[in-house]
């Protein structure tokens, strides 16, 4: 069986305070966008589990991969046959578009598939939640106000379709810890998801992304790219997460890609 994990970009992300356990509590707009890995899991008639991933390299130890923690999370209470899953990476890494987090996720939703499982929405969603914050998102894949440490979630009516989507994203990782580690938390004066209803060209001076501070000051290639968006006309431009990833939105559909030559560019 064959899914394709897309991503999300963030509109909007507020660090509101630091929870006792370490985590923040934030808000933020999960928007699911088309850019996707290709995740292909099938039963292993020989008996064996096998795990291959090709594309983009995943840095780290395969067994912290989501995928594979997502099969391990379910062998210990389905008691699973062995699989062969093949995870091919498009979805850059490190760049705060939640590529992982979805590989996850929507290797979930194909075991449950694929072993005829019969777990529900919510069942799946509280399977996610145990592989990280933002996993439960790609559940339902639809547009959320997003609060708590990012995994409680409100539905929200945010349609950007009539915009073509520019999304850059550098060769620069930026370690999300770190990033976190040189925000000051603050409640912000009105509600994120209020200002996300207000159309697209009021955005610009209303909706912010805390990282983007602390993340341009570290890494000015990053802010360069946000800035050149504005120019090329878009209507509204903003970092993803804790990036690297900016994505611009326009209202034309004739944007020129060249500019970004030593970037990874995306148009939706």
């Amino acid at each position: 069986m064959l899914l394709f994990p897309n991503s999300k970009i963030n509109l909007g992300l507020n660090v509101l305070e630091k929870r006792p356990d370490g985590f923040h509590h934030i808000e933020t707009v999960f928007y699911p966008i088309g850019l996707s890995d290709v995740l292909e899991i099938i039963i292993a008639n020989d008996g064996k589990f096998e795990f291959n991933q090709t594309g983009l390299p995943i840095e780290g130890s395969t067994e912290d991969n989501l995928v594979i923690k997502a099969y391990r999370l379910f062998v210990e209470d389905f008691k699973l046959a062995p699989v062969k899953i093949h995870l091919h990476k498009v979805i850059p890494i490190g760049g705060g578009l939640g590529g992982g987090s979805s590989d996850g996720a929507f290797t979930i939703r194909l075991l449950n598939k694929l072993f005829s499982l019969g777990l529900s929405k919510s069942g799946m969603i509280e399977y996610s939640r145990k592989l990280g914050s933002d996993c439960a998102f790609f559940i339902k894949n639809k547009p959320v106000f997003a609060f708590g440490k990012g995994d409680q979630f409100e539905p929200l009516r945010v349609d950007l379709s009539t915009y073509t989507m520019l999304l850059v994203v550098p060769a620069i990782q930026v370690n999300t810890s770190e990033a976190y580690s040189r925000i000051i938390p603050s409640k912000s004066e009105r509600l994120l998801k209020n200002i996300v209803l207000q159309p697209v060209y009021q955005w610009r001076d209303q909706l912010q992304n805390d990282f983007e501070r602390s993340v341009f000051s570290q890494h000015p290639r990053i802010q360069q790219i946000r800035q050149r968006l504005y120019d090329l006309g878009a209507v509204y431009a903003s970092m993803s997460g804790s990036g690297s990833a900016v994505y611009g939105l326009f209202e034309k559909k004739e944007i020129p890609l060249g500019l970004f030559s030593d970037c990874f560019v995306w148009q939706q």
